[in-house]
């Protein structure tokens, strides 16, 4: 699963000042989260599903097929959550049935059979029931959006613009909320489903359509049949109006379900399918084990994307315009993450949500992989470094192992140490070894554990049989320990020796020291050294011969070490790393402390070589970090931003060099910004805009006016949104609200929240101020449970609170309408009651 960590890293990172911890229940950290023992197996499961959207209902049968796993049994405990049950049988292999007894408290069906059965044989259990996903209200954590396993949306066509769809989400175990399985990650099973449904929609489902029969009443039945073995969390129904668009894999079929305005953009967005799988079976040693690799774009659908076996669904963020494509697919790394989940997490599943990092950690890395790949290396680093400080900058995450057997509920392992740091740890490991190493151990892993499960330590004994060496050490601090190194790093030059001293001292805590190798450039002018240092103690030093002060020392050369760093560098040992060193982080590291200093000569020169760089990604930092406020820096860089601006070939740099010129305010500028304000690229279109908000606020909000009801997402989207509520008034409520309430679930929304609330406070109409509350609390709502901890007081405390001072003052000051009061009385009502 894709989880909207993109979103939540930096959403934490915002409200964790806002969070209110109270006493909190941590009996949990005494409870060992064992392997869910197997008394019994699963083997096949098929499925007659009859699906009432009137009723957002499932009315099921299922066939199961089962054995006892080791140990005879005379009875079988089965997931099924929220049902009604109306048979329980054990169904013959002539078709006729014997009812059995069983036992049922809403959340598992205990089921006593008609005799003991031995590891040898196989059993078939027949039940009848009625799947109610909207009236599930129990398991996991409160408020786990992902609990009901079925969602029907807009199920009766009620909601205009929003089509009819439904998708089921099963991790972590909800696929027993419509169909009775053991909802365990370490069972296996084939399956068949027969789905009925509306005629006008279409269907999808793991593995192959066999056959689609329509029925007198206006219904049809796909046949869908998976021949080879997944989890239950894995089983999918996707139900919708849908364009399929058909693209192949080596002969498999590879297509894309999306909502029929985006079929000419389908291919813009999912396009590089077959050349990931081709690259990832490559890389991997091992061919795509699927049928078919088919993926769906659903509405609200909020944990970003899930790899349903062969049925990958996205929320509806993958579905980009053709404006929003020339700024860069913001959706390839998730696409990437979740088809490698096909081979880690589908092929070979976590035994256990206690080691969910033999899946996520390595979809996560995948991201990395497809980057450096399609790319390039600097890319690969880049989005190293996103992934890394997606963790790092959060401290809640610094105390949990990678692996671990505490938790407090099983959705709290989907995080920035199973995915982010995870994912980090793979990198590290791939250095060390080496590639051909690293790539040819996740082979025999695959091999050896294909269509089964997998957990840390198969992993490591599949490395150690590979490279020949003991990895228990890195296995055990990395995998089984928690945190990471914090590094001061110091050298000097010894003449009288002929060498440079280094010495490194980890910072953190004495009883969680690391032991790291890691390689160490020395430059002496343009002849590089390199070596490989082991840092094991609080403080170690190393001696390096050189002839002269080097001109740098470039620790961890490569730039793989997961950890936070200290190191007491010069401005000229800067400019030379830019220069010489070369790789995305060290050019990075550069731009980063230049830009601190930038009435200094040499950092002027490190910026103006990187707002040329020959990356895209350090042009458009170097460009956003430039202080515009110096004199000396606007005279040197405003006539290479205004040929950026007009010539660079990527138009998110385009976008940072007009943000950039709009800070100077020269009215030579606005042309080219009102020209600029309907660029093919969002980015462009954005930045334009909100220079000219700055520089002529009339002007930005008359263009505004003229361009709001057209499609707008992105940059452009948010400027329009930000203009409108800085500038718009009551009149504009209704395409203000529509725009806010049109905005997919993610950070552009959390980043709206404010400019909406301080609109509301703004509108006099208590029916469109409780409309606009309602806005935000539905957003609130979709936020999973596992992070709504700490989102929940941003949202209550700053922005709903924060609404509700502004009417409580507008109240003191003499407004004493019962339209006011009513409004006031509604926004309280929203807001969690006390204690």
């Amino acid at each position: 699963m894709k989880y909207i960590l993109g979103l939540f890293v930096l959403l934490l990172a915002t409200v964790t000042s806002f969070a209110q911890h109270g006493n909190r229940d941590e009996q949990w950290k005494t409870l060992y989260r064992a392997t869910p023992t197997k008394y019994s197996t699963m083997i096949h499961t098929k499925l007659e599903a009859n699906i009432d959207f009137q009723k957002a209902q499932l009315n099921g049968k299922v066939w199961l097929t089962l054995r006892p796993f080791f140990y005879s049994t005379d009875s079988v405990v089965l997931d099924a959550k929220g049902m009604d049950i109306h048979e329980v049988a054990l169904w013959n292999t002539n078709g006729q049935k014997t009812a059995l007894r069983y036992q049922y408290n809403n959340a598992q069906l205990t089921v006593r059979l008609n005799k003991t059965y031995k590891s040898s044989e196989n059993y078939i259990l027949y039940v009848r029931y009625t799947a109610k996903p909207n009236e599930w209200t129990g398991g996991g954590s409160a408020a786990i959006t992902d609990a009901k396993g079925m969602y029907f949306i807009n199920p009766k066509g009620e909601e205009a613009g929003k089509p009819t769809q439904l998708w089921t989400q099963g991790e972590t175990e909800a696929t027993s909320v419509w169909v009775p399985v053991i909802d365990k990650p370490n069972q296996k099973t084939t399956h068949e489903f027969y789905l009925t449904y509306p005629e006008q929609f279409v269907s999808l489902s793991n593995g192959s359509l066999v056959s689609s029969v329509k029925n007198k009443d206006k219904t049809k039945t796909d046949y869908w049949k998976m021949d080879l073995p997944h989890a239950p969390y894995l089983f999918f129904i996707g139900i919708g109006d849908y364009a399929i668009v058909k693209d192949s894999y080596k002969g498999k079929e590879v297509s894309y379900y999306v909502e029929k305005p985006y079929e000419k953009v389908a291919r813009k967005i999912f396009g590089n399918t077959p050349e990931m799988m081709r690259f990832f079976s490559e890389k991997l040693g091992f061919e795509y084990p699927w049928n078919k690799y088919v993926q769906i774009v659903s509405r609200d659908y909020v944990s970003g994307a899930m790899e349903n076996t062969t049925a990958v669904i996205h929320q509806e963020t993958a579905q980009q315009d053709a404006r929003e494509l020339i700024d860069g697919n913001v959706w390839e790394g998730t696409i990437a993450h979740e088809l490698f989940h096909h081979w880690f997490g589908n092929l070979v599943t976590c035994e256990s949500w206690s080691n969910l990092s033999m899946n996520e950690s390595f979809a996560d890395y995948s991201q990395l992989l497809w980057a450096e790949y399609k790319y390039g290396k600097d890319a690969g680093l880049e989005e190293n470094r996103t992934q890394m400080m997606g963790y790092l900058s959060n401290p809640n995450e610094h105390k949990k192992n990678l692996i671990r057997f505490y938790y407090k509920d099983k959705e709290d392992m989907f995080d920035a140490v199973s995915y982010n740091k995870g994912g980090r740890i793979l990198h590290m490991l791939r250095h060390y070894i080496g590639d051909d190493a690293f790539f040819k151990s996740l082979q025999v892993y695959l091999q050896e554990n294909k269509y089964g499960t997998g957990e840390a330590h198969q992993l490591r004994l599949a490395f150690e049989k590979v490279t020949g060496k003991d990895l228990n050490w890195f296995f055990n601090q990395w995998f089984f320990g928690y945190g990471h190194p914090k590094l001061t790093i110091k050298s000097e030059y010894e003449s009288d020796n002929g060498r440079t001293r280094l010495i490194v001292e980890q910072t953190q805590d004495s009883a969680n020291l690391f032991k790291l190798p890691v390689w160490v450039d020395i430059y002496e002018g343009a002849n590089k050294k390199r070596e490989m240092i082991w840092i094991k103690n609080k403080v170690d030093t190393f001696y390096f011969a050189t002839k002269s002060a080097p001109s740098l020392i470039n620790f961890d050369a490569e730039k793989v070490l997961l950890g936070e760093k200290k190191e007491s560098k010069s401005l000229d040992e800067y400019l030379f790393q830019y220069i010489n060193a070369g790789n995305y982080i060290d050019r990075r590291e550069a731009i980063e402390f230049a830009a601190s200093r930038q009435s200094e000569e040499k950092a002027q020169q490190i910026m103006m070589l990187a707002i040329e760089d020959k990356y895209e990604g350090l042009r458009a930092l170097a460009i956003s970090r430039l202080d515009m406020n110096k004199s000396v820096v606007r005279d040197a860089v405003e006539s290479k931003l205004l040929n950026i601006a007009q010539k660079d070939a990527k138009s998110v740099v385009r976008g940072r060099a007009i943000e950039a010129l709009g800070k100077i305010k020269k009215e030579a500028h606005i042309p080219m910004f009102e020209k600029a304000v309907f660029d093919s690229s969002y980015s462009v279109a954005g930045y334009a805009l909100e220079a000219l908000q700055k520089q002529q606020p009339e002007k930005a909000w008359e263009l505004v006016k003229k361009i709001a009801q057209e499609p707008a997402k992105g940059k452009l989207g948010a400027v329009i949104s930000d203009v409108m509520y800085k500038q718009g008034d009551e009149s504009s409520f209704d395409i203000i609200a529509n725009k806010f309430d049109a905005l997919p679930f993610g950070q552009a929304k959390f980043e709206g929240l404010t400019g909406f609330s301080n609109f509301l406070a703004k509108v006099k109409d208590a029916s469109k101020i409780k409309r606009g509350v309602d806005m935000i609390v539905k957003f609130r709502e979709a936020i999973p449970g596992s992070y709504r901890d700490q989102t929940d007081p941003y949202i209550n405390d700053l922005i709903l609170k924060g609404l509700l001072k502004k009417k409580e003052a507008e109240k003191k000051e003499g407004n004493t309408s019962t339209d006011l009061q009513e409004v006031i009385d509604y926004i309280q009502s929203k807001l969690p009651s006390k204690g």
